[in-house]
């Protein structure tokens, strides 16, 4: 299993470094900011899937490394500051730690749900202070810079910063996951499983969970710095819960369990968001669906369901092949349906087709997966409603797994001695 794990992540390595060569420049745009979404799910997970400490304002570490990227950007353009740009993500990474580290001393007093609330106060805070504090944000206008060439690398077109992000996402991941092999790292999963045990055998755990909490600010603090370097600007709404929230919706789709879950979860959600984004206003609605139907159809994560699946169809376990196929064409017929009824809902509940049908009396058709539907003819609601019922319900009760007949054999009957007389008998 190692070994097809092995030569999968070398397939998509071959495959990121040649994909960009055929992509357009806004492409090659939207794999860097992929890139930069699965090194901050990742840098999230050594906190929540390694150590068990959720945090809901892992964004604002985000966010004061992509300043202090921007920060130094500027003074090297000054003169002021010697660093080459390729090294520029290691001032994100420096302000991370710095922060996580003072910020992670007081959240890390309170454990579970307590420390969560911490750590979104802290949050909270940043975002409220960041506009009044024009010198070190820049206000509401934010501030940016540029980057500057190097080694006869100019750094201006989209491919050249892609594969400088490529470079700082492989060096990071090797590095967390070098870091999950070490012996503190087996300790933060026993912080995770039993924090009292933990202090019982003569750890500090408030110790512990600083390191923890300051290492993957640390992480996060870079991928920030590659957002600077990628989009030459930051803005205080970095610090908003979005960034927060996103990070923690993507890796518990991916699959906080696995090491490489987060990532793949954030990179898939990414790219799900451009390309969706310019097709419909309603993409954030699909996202919050896709985050319900995995964690209540497959909580372990995309990544665990899909090695799951695979490990079964190589065995010939699990389910039929013929069955697999309806099970997938019952799951995109219950998809597109849910699809049509939101689109067909959102359209004629906005306010610019509200607005046309008080002024014409009439309502007019809407356009959805390139045709036209009325949405006064009761077939446009009910054939849709009734194919989803139709999926859900064979998804539901055709998918059951079947209990196996079990042929009861009857009993031996009993071999009892017979006395042959009532003498036999009293003897």
């Amino acid at each position: 299993m190692k070994t097809n794990l092995a030569w999968v992540l070398a397939g998509a390595l071959v495959l990121l470094l040649a994909v960009p060569v055929w992509l357009p420049a806004h492409w090659v745009g939207a794999l860097s900011t992929m890139l930069i979404a699965a090194l901050f799910a990742l840098a999230f997970s050594l906190l929540m899937g390694q150590a068990g400490m959720l945090s809901f304002g892992h964004g604002a570490y985000f966010a004061i490394g992509c300043f202090a990227t921007v920060h130094a950007m500027r003074a090297i353009d000054a003169g002021a500051l010697g660093l080459p740009t390729p090294l520029l993500p290691l001032v994100g990474g420096v302000a991370g730690l710095v922060v996580g580290a003072a910020a992670g001393f007081f959240a890390t007093l309170r454990s579970g749900v307590y420390f969560s609330m911490v750590t979104l106060a802290i949050a909270e805070l940043l975002h409220a202070m960041a506009p009044n504090m024009q010198r070190i944000f820049g206000g509401e206008s934010g501030i940016s810079s540029m980057r500057q060439p190097w080694a006869g690398i100019g750094f201006g077109s989209e491919r050249e910063v892609y594969y400088l992000v490529l470079a700082w996402v492989l060096i990071a991941g090797i590095l967390m996951f070098l870091y999950t092999r070490t012996s503190f790292g087996r300790l933060t999963v026993a912080l995770r499983e039993n924090e009292r045990r933990v202090a019982f055998l003569g750890f500090n755990v408030h110790r512990a969970k600083i390191v923890v909490f300051a290492v993957s600010c640390m992480f996060a603090g870079i991928a920030g710095g590659l957002l600077a370097l990628t989009n030459e600007s930051a803005n205080y709404l970095l610090f908003s819960m979005s960034y927060s929230a996103n990070v923690v919706l993507f890796s518990y789709i991916g699959g906080i369990g696995t090491f490489v879950g987060p990532a793949i979860g954030a990179a898939a959600m990414t790219l799900f968001g451009f390309a969706v984004s310019d097709l419909t206003r309603l993409w954030l609605l699909y996202q919050g669906l896709i985050f319900v139907v995995v964690m209540m159809y497959a909580p372990a994560g995309l990544v665990e369901f899909v090695a799951t699946q695979s490990r079964q169809l190589l065995r010939g376990e699990g389910p039929t092949p013929a069955r697999r196929v309806a099970s997938f064409t019952s799951a995109a017929v219950i998809a597109a349906s849910t699809v049509f009824l939101c689109e067909l809902a959102g359209a004629i509940l906005s306010r610019d087709y509200q607005a046309q049908r008080l002024r014409t009396g009439a309502w007019e058709a809407v356009s959805i997966f390139g045709s036209r539907w009325s949405p006064d003819h009761w077939a446009t609601w009910l054939v849709p409603m009734l194919a989803f019922l139709l999926a859900a319900a064979w998804l539901a009760h055709g998918n059951r797994p079947r209990r196996p007949r079990i042929a009861v054999a009857p009993l031996p009957e009993a071999q009892t001695a017979q006395p042959a007389s009532l003498g036999e008998a009293i003897q």
